[in-house]
Parts: C-alpha cells; sequence; structure tokens
C-alpha cells in the first residue's frame, strides 16, 4: 500500500530559486479490485476476532480459566491490529486540507499507541492475577475451557483462510495474517491446559498458560507503543544511517558540500527528508533537488524530500 503525500501526480516538482524541492508519488501496487478485496477480508476477520475475544472473556469468566481471559487479551491485541490495518486503508484515501497537510496519517499511530498501552495495563493484572492463583490454587471448570478454546481454535482457523485466500503482497494483510496465526497458536495453548486440567487435576496449568499469553501479549503490545513513541518523536527511519547518507550524496555530481540532513517516518511506509546541499563549481543549481530526491527515492524509499540549495560555505553555519 502506497502512501500519496502532498503532490497527487506521479512526477517531480522543483521549485527556483536559493529554496529547491522535489517529492514523489509512488503509484498503487495493487488495483483498486484487489485492495477492496483484501479491505473486505480483514473487515470480516476483525468482526470475527473482536466478538470472540468477548465470548472467550466471559467464558474464561465464568469458568474461572485465566488462560482463557489472557488469550481473549490477545485477541484483542489482534482485532485492535486489524482495525488498524482497516484504518491505515481509510485514512491513506483521504485528502489532506489546508491545516493538515500531511493528511491524517498520524490518527493510525495514536490509536496504536493508545491500544499498545492499554494491553501492557492489562498484562499487568494478568500476571498478577496469575501469581496469586500459583501461590493459591483455584477451581477451573476444564470442560467448558476446552470447549471455548476449540471454538476459538475454528475462529482462528477461518481467519486464517480467509486472509490466506487474499493477495499476500499486500502489507497491511500479511501483517493481520501473522496476528491470527499468533492468535492460533495461543488458542491451541488453551486446548492443551484445558485438557491437561482434565487429565491431571492440575489448576495450575491454567495460571502458567495465562503468563505464556501474556507474553506474546506484551510482544505485541510492546511493539505497537515503541514504533508508535518512535515514529511521533520523528525518529531516523529503520535502517538508514544520516551520516552514510550525507556522504552518499555528496559523490553525486554537481554537489560539492551536504548537510543538516533530517529524515523521519510519517506513518506506515512513508518516510519524509530535509536535506540542505551546496553546488560545485560550474553546477547548475536547479538540477541538483531532482538529483538528490531521486537518489533517496532510489536507496533509501524516502518518498517526499525538500532539498535546499545553499551558497558556498553556508552549509558549515549553525542552523
Amino acid at each position: 500500500m502506497s502512501n500519496h503525500l502532498a503532490d497527487p501526480h506521479d512526477h517531480d516538482h522543483h521549485h527556483h530559486g536559493e529554496h529547491g524541492h522535489a517529492s514523489h508519488s509512488h503509484a498503487h501496487s495493487h488495483t483498486p479490485a484487489v485492495t477492496a478485496g483484501n479491505v473486505r477480508r480483514i473487515r470480516w476477520v476483525f468482526l470475527l476476532t473482536a466478538g470472540y475475544a468477548a465470548i472467550q472473556a466471559v467464558g474464561g469468566w465464568l469458568s474461572g480459566s485465566l488462560a482463557l481471559i489472557a488469550d481473549a487479551g490477545h485477541m484483542v491485541s489482534d482485532s485492535a491490529a486489524l482495525l488498524l490495518a482497516l484504518v491505515a486503508y481509510r485514512i491513506a484515501a483521504r485528502a489532506a486540507d489546508e491545516t493538515r497537510t500531511y493528511g491524517f496519517h498520524r490518527v493510525r499511530v495514536l490509536a496504536a499507541l493508545a491500544n499498545g498501552a492499554s494491553l501492557l495495563l492489562l498484562v499487568a493484572w494478568i500476571v498478577w492475577e496469575a501469581v496469586g492463583r500459583l501461590r493459591e490454587p483455584t477451581e477451573v471448570l476444564a470442560g467448558p475451557m476446552l470447549v471455548v478454546a476449540v471454538i476459538g481454535l475454528a475462529v482462528n482457523i477461518v481467519g486464517a483462510l480467509v486472509l490466506w485466500s487474499g493477495n499476500r503482497g499486500d502489507s497491511n494483510l500479511r501483517g493481520a495474517l501473522l496476528h491470527v496465526m499468533g492468535d492460533l497458536l495461543g488458542s491451541v495453548g488453551a486446548i492443551a491446559a484445558a485438557i491437561g486440567i482434565l487429565l491431571t487435576g492440575w489448576t495450575v496449568l491454567d495460571p502458567l498458560l495465562s503468563v505464556l499469553v501474556a507474553v506474546l501479549v506484551v510482544r505485541s503490545a510492546w511493539g505497537l507503543v515503541s514504533e508508535a513513541i518512535r515514529v511521533l518523536l520523528q525518529s531516523v527511519p529503520l535502517g538508514l544511517d544520516v551520516r552514510a547518507a550525507e556522504a552518499d550524496l555528496a559523490t553525486l555530481p554537481g554537489i560539492d558540500e551536504v548537510g543538516h540532513f533530517h529524515a523521519w517516518t510519517l506513518t506506515d511506509e512513508s518516510c519524509v527528508a530535509t536535506v540542505h546541499v551546496t553546488p560545485a563549481s560550474g553546477a547548475d543549481p536547479l538540477e541538483l533537488p531532482a538529483r538528490v530526491a531521486s537518489r533517496l527515492r532510489e536507496r533509501y524509499a524516502i518518498d517526499h524530500v525538500t532539498v535546499q540549495v545553499d551558497p558556498p560555505g553556508k552549509i558549515s553555519q549553525p542552523h
């Protein structure tokens, strides 16, 4: 899925004068029909997962199974991820306005931060409850627990099959499929714990499994929180070495100096960068913005670049 930024057209723009600007919008990697199909698939799996998470939470409460409640929390986290994928499709198509010139992409980041933070609180409660149950085991109705877990497994299998039939070239759909596969493993674990309690009567299997599922939730939640914070702090995109990028740009024809390079993630797969360059002797300053933007786009996947062309010697001055 590509995100269109400031320019709805698929070509480069250059502004004359001391300041140069170059931007490029990627074409959509999927046809509208395929994208619409993936949206429908993710929507259906979201409804299945969210709906059954509520049923599983009630089933866990009634059966006394902390493992089912923990797995319900895991399904809630994955439902939130599916919802964020749907939001990503919607906001990518929403036009920017005069006060939000980059559009509404950061809404998804804020939602991810809120989701991750709430899940970390859920994990803290699950671990606290599990420790209490390990000290003083409580009764678990393993029969109802097994029934609820088996139905959960069936729901996750259906969800995985629905997503598997889509176009997995779509990063949103691939991410949704991975979340559902994680849910499927959680359901298998709950089934194993229920069978173990039925055969041995060891109710401690339930809180032990709940802690294992909580670890899965922590992994998802912390990933959401850390990624959201990284984006909101406008950190350099992962894998990008600023100094190496500056040195690389300095090798381009017509460029003498490169400095004040800043790059950050807008959201999803869209990166933004600004950079100052000075022209080499005899070089045409108006050609430099397009040259720099092309290199950053091709080598570093930065799709929106603002290039300022400074007079020789000015880059060494503080900005």
